[in-house]
């Protein structure tokens, strides 16, 4: 059995922003991930959108795969945006490595991670976001073994890949998740869904994760497109800009 709870303790105590023993972040209203980014010009426009997430995917099948990224862009990111790193049944020792290079807050398991690495992960102060696909209500059974070990879970629509398929899952069996932990909605989220976001009452929903539907290519968003939609459902904009921390960024 692999045990890196010591690894993963030392990397977040030299490294990770929230420092060891980090609080879980407090999201002000509907809390919105921005995810699948890649492009460094792209990254800060969508900065300016003061979203609470922007995720990086690293998982090499994904067409959004973003290694590598450019860390000067990511070391200019304000702290109030927290950086994700996705990963798809990845080995500790991979997810370390990545989280240190480029100071990741957090990390988002999307596969069949065990209930220990969340856990140890989250007890070492990282952001801990655990993906489940859903496609029928019992599918929310499987979440009640990682209460307690994740700071949030995502629920995705249930498809042969791994996230990123654009398509929706019947939002009405939410109601039928009664857990504790906090979730963020996933799964073919667009620009005409507003509405049917702002209808969802669970006491437990904290956001939502946006992808492939706000693209202009795989990788790319569309930022007015954003925009617009988080108008209509957050009022995260108007909060100030986001000043970018100066690390001499050559563009």
């Amino acid at each position: 059995m692999i045990d890196k709870k010591e690894d993963i303790q030392n990397y977040t105590y030299f490294n990770s922003p929230l420092g060891a023993g980090g609080l879980l972040i407090p999201l002000q209203g509907l809390g919105v991930k921005i995810c699948g980014m890649k492009y460094p010009s792209n990254i800060l426009e969508v900065a300016g959108l003061n979203p609470d997430f922007i995720g990086f995917i690293f998982y090499p099948k994904s067409p959004r795969y973003a290694e590598p990224l450019d860390i000067d862009t990511l070391n200019s990111l304000p702290k109030s945006i927290k950086k994700i790193g996705v990963f798809v049944n990845e080995d500790i020792d991979n997810i370390l490595t990545i989280a240190y290079k480029y100071k990741l807050d957090g990390v988002q398991l999307h596969g069949t991670e065990l209930v220990k690495m969340c856990r140890d992960f989250k007890d070492a102060g990282l952001i801990v976001i655990k993906a489940f696909p859903i496609a029928e209500a019992y599918n929310f059974k499987v979440t009640k073994i990682y209460e307690g070990a994740c700071d949030y879970f995502l629920f995705d629509t249930k498809t042969e890949a791994y996230g990123g398929s654009g398509v929706k899952f019947d939002w009405g069996i939410l109601d039928e998740y009664k857990g504790e932990t906090a979730f963020l909605l996933s799964g073919g989220i667009a620009v005409d869904d507003a509405e049917s976001i702002l209808k969802i009452e669970h006491p437990k929903f904290a956001g939502i994760d946006l992808n492939s539907k706000f693209e202009v290519k795989p990788g790319e968003k569309n930022v007015e497109l954003l925009r617009g939609f988080l108008n209509e459902i957050t009022p995260n904009l108007d909060k100030p800009e986001p000043k970018m921390q100066n690390t001499n960024l050559h563009k």
